[in-house]
């Protein structure tokens, strides 16, 4: 029986360790120890970033809503619970998108709005 040496598959799992550590300061990009180390961090990161941003996002399109909001003389609670009331169902990301580069369109839907509630 043959004696079978691991150098091939050795080199080829550090160099996909490697690949993914490119860009990466220092040690932590060249030696293996390190570098698996934090490509494995790198994508705990990752994994948890990819549903942190959906949250921030959402409380980012929230902010918007309520300053575009604000300058008509209503708050962000009135004004979602108002949406409700009349029946108008767009989500949170057109209407921030609205808020910020539309304003015009978005004051009208806050007219809309406001004359529900009162």
């Amino acid at each position: 029986m043959s004696r079978v040496k691991r150098g091939v598959t050795s080199h080829a799992k550090h160099k996909k360790v490697f690949k993914a550590a490119k860009g990466f300061y220092g040690r932590k990009k060249n030696t293996i120890r390190t570098a698996k180390q934090s490509v494995e961090k790198s994508f705990q990161y990752s994994y948890r970033d990819r549903r942190q941003k959906k949250r921030n996002f959402r409380s980012l399109w929230i902010q918007r809503i309520n300053a575009g909001v604000r300058e008509q003389g209503l708050t962000y609670s009135k004004f979602i619970n108002g949406l409700n009331k009349t029946k108008i169902s767009i989500d949170r990301k057109i209407l921030a998108d609205l808020a910020y580069q539309n304003p015009e369109a978005f004051k009208s839907i806050v007219k809309k709005v406001q004359s529900s509630l009162n």
